[in-house]
């Protein structure tokens, strides 16, 4: 692959990702596997973006008064020091491609099949289950380097417990908050980025603000779910039959 395409890729990822209140560290993930950078390169360099992309998404629906601290804080609390944990642990290559593509699949079913409830559907969140979820979806978050958004949207949507917007802006922390504690597993170890780091932070930044952008404009996120869901498929087909 040409790495001006690989380049324009990311950008688009990081634009559409953003666009839904997501990080978008799957989608980098996915790439960098197709594009073959070392899994070692690859968790830290996601994690790295996220941070810049999730902070600009979080920033933007903030703004906009759609963040539930309560919801956020017990979730929060009982997922960072588990993505640490995650951070600290290695899995085979092999393995780890297999786990990344089903986990591609989450934002799938969740862009697909998951409606945002309305306004009068909402419920309380229920506290021992905000830290159940919170704890899994960390633990997961810091071992494959990914900010957990995308396994933490379609709980919130299923559970009833925020609409579409407040989902996105607590989505967006949670990835932020995750992908810092998740680095901070990986420094205890030894781990190296790829040569070209800047670019790509340079890519996805561009890329997070266009996205947060179109957000802001209230352009049809629908349309933009199914497109990031189509290539997350496409995706998650290639890594798993890849290890096959």
């Amino acid at each position: 692959m040409n790495v001006e395409i690989f380049y324009l890729i990311l950008f688009v990822i990081a634009a559409l990702y953003a666009a839904v209140g997501h990080g978008g560290a799957s989608g980098y993930l996915a790439l960098m596997a197709l594009y073959g950078v070392a899994p070692k390169e690859m968790k830290p360099t996601a994690l790295v973006l996220n941070l810049f992309v999730s902070l600009t998404a979080f920033i933007q629906y903030y703004r906009g008064g759609h963040f539930k601290l309560r919801t956020f804080i017990p979730i929060a609390i009982a997922s960072i020091p588990l993505a640490f944990v995650g951070g600290m642990i290695h899995i085979e290559d092999h393995l780890y491609k297999r786990i990344l593509g089903v986990l591609l699949l989450f934002p799938v079913i969740r862009f697909f099949f998951f409606k945002s409830p309305e306004d009068s559907e909402l419920k309380d969140p229920q506290i021992y289950l905000s830290l159940i979820f919170g704890g899994i979806i960390g633990l997961l978050s810091g071992m494959i380097g990914i900010g957990g958004g995308i396994l933490l949207s379609p709980v919130l949507i299923l559970l009833k417990w925020t609409n579409q917007k407040q989902t996105a802006a607590i989505s967006a922390a949670f990835i932020f908050v995750n992908s810092v504690a998740g680095l901070g597993g990986m420094f205890t170890k030894e781990i190296s980025f790829t040569n070209d780091m800047w670019m790509y932070i340079v890519c996805a930044f561009a890329g997070g603000l266009l996205g947060s952008y179109l957000a802001s404009k209230k352009l049809n996120q629908n349309g933009l779910k199914y497109v990031l869901a189509v290539v997350l498929l496409m995706a998650s087909y290639k890594l798993i039959s890849s290890t096959i």
